[in-house]
């Protein structure tokens, strides 16, 4: 286990997202947790001692490299195949939007769309309740 350090200075606010970064690489010579104490991740116990958070530093770090772990919660909670952005014709000629597609867009049952064709794309554009679909 590290050793701990008595201390008496006033903890300093945590580094967040650009700034946390540059102070990161500029300490690449030490290690993790030196660099978190150096970040301001740390705490002063009410004896003076220093205990490190690495918890936050690390949430710290990779919300400022704007990574994305939680994701969006899907409706009951359970997995689900993610949305691959490609689709194949299925063998009756039909083209299946999957429902990762739905949730990503909070796309509810009977929202309705216009469909355009192109030569080799197909243009969904969402119709408004109440608005009336134009006629080809």
């Amino acid at each position: 286990m590290a050793k701990q350090q008595k201390r008496t200075d006033v903890q300093p606010q945590p580094l967040i997202g650009e700034a946390l970064l540059r102070k990161v690489k500029d300490l690449e010579h030490l290690n993790k947790e030196e660099k978190a104490r150096e970040c301001g991740y740390y705490t002063l116990t009410k004896n003076g001692v220093e205990r490190v958070n690495m918890m936050k530093f690390l949430n710290a770090l990779i919300d400022a490299e704007g990574i994305e772990l939680d994701g969006k919660q899907l409706g009951n909670g359970r997995g689900g195949r993610s949305a691959s952005y490609r689709i194949s014709v299925q063998s009756n000629g039909n083209l299946l939007i999957g429902a990762a597609y739905t949730k990503q867009m909070d796309l509810e049952p009977g929202d309705e769309f216009e469909i355009s064709l192109g030569r080799k794309h197909i243009h969904l554009r969402q119709v408004e309740p109440g608005e009336e679909l134009e006629a080809s």
